[in-house]
C-alpha cells in the first residue's frame, strides 16, 4: 500500500474507506466479537482495475493485524484478494 494511503473506519455507515483522487473505494465490514465480517468491496467505475480495492483490501489487513481480529470474508472479491495474497491467510477465521 502506498504510504500516503490511509484507509478510514466510516462507523456511521458500516464501512472501512479509502479515498483515491476524490473517489472512495469501501468495504462494508461488520465487527462480530473480534472479526471483521467483509460482505461487499465495491470501487466507482472509474477506479477499477487501477489497483485501488486492492490497496483498500491491504490497509483492512492492517487494521485487522493491529486489533488481534480475524476477518471472515463474504464477499467474492475479499475471499478472492485473500486467497492471492498468501501473507494474510493467517488471518482468515
Amino acid at each position: 500500500m502506498e504510504p500516503n494511503a490511509a484507509i478510514r473506519e466510516n462507523a456511521a455507515r458500516g464501512r472501512f474507506e479509502l479515498d483515491v483522487d476524490g473517489q472512495v473505494v469501501f468495504a462494508l465490514v461488520r465487527r462480530h466479537g473480534s472479526t471483521l465480517v467483509i460482505d461487499h468491496v465495491e470501487a466507482p467505475p472509474a477506479l477499477r482495475g487501477t489497483g485501488a480495492a486492492g490497496r483498500l483490501m491491504q490497509g483492512l489487513m492492517g487494521v485487522a493485524r493491529r486489533e488481534g481480529a480475524k476477518v471472515l470474508p463474504r464477499c467474492g472479491y475479499a475471499a478472492w484478494w485473500i486467497r492471492s495474497h498468501a501473507e494474510h491467510r493467517d488471518l482468515l477465521a
